[in-house]
């Protein structure tokens, strides 16, 4: 049994595959309620738990038990803290659109897209290696403080 701080791959980037769809539906039509869906998605997923994530649900019903058995598992903190970005993201772009600032709303859900997508096309996470990233400078910093 897999331990819960461990997930499949492939929920993470199915994941990516629809919020991709989400975020240029958003980007074609300007439709503001449904990046601020998005922001409640990954306000979920940063904040409550990837277990509790719409996507991850959809994944563990609908597609994982279609699929072959994996060993292979993803570190949780990483995803989570790329939900995280993702949650500033289309914050930033819901309040753009909202607000009648649709450049801020186009910009900010580009980069959310730029990001989505990466994860689902080529499996590169930008959120999780900012993680590793900060882990290892905070590390650093540590050890620096340390040696003085």
């Amino acid at each position: 049994m897999p331990s819960p701080s461990q997930v499949d791959p492939r929920g993470p980037r199915f994941a990516a595959w629809v919020t991709s769809a989400v975020l240029v539906a958003v980007l074609l039509t300007g439709w503001w309620p449904l990046l601020a869906a998005q922001t409640a998605v990954f306000a979920i997923g940063a904040f409550a738990g990837l277990r509790w994530s719409p996507y991850s649900v959809l994944y563990r019903v609908l597609v994982a038990p279609r699929l072959a058995p994996t060993d292979e598992r993803k570190d949780v903190a990483p995803l989570r803290f790329a939900q995280g970005v993702g949650f500033v993201f289309t914050l930033l772009g819901t309040t753009g659109y909202a607000l009648g600032v649709p450049v801020l709303g186009i910009a900010a859900t580009a980069i959310a897209l730029a990001a989505a997508f990466l994860n689902a096309a080529f499996g590169f996470c930008l959120g999780c290696e900012s993680y590793l990233l900060v882990n290892r400078l905070s590390n650093i910093n540590k050890e620096v403080g340390t040696a003085r």
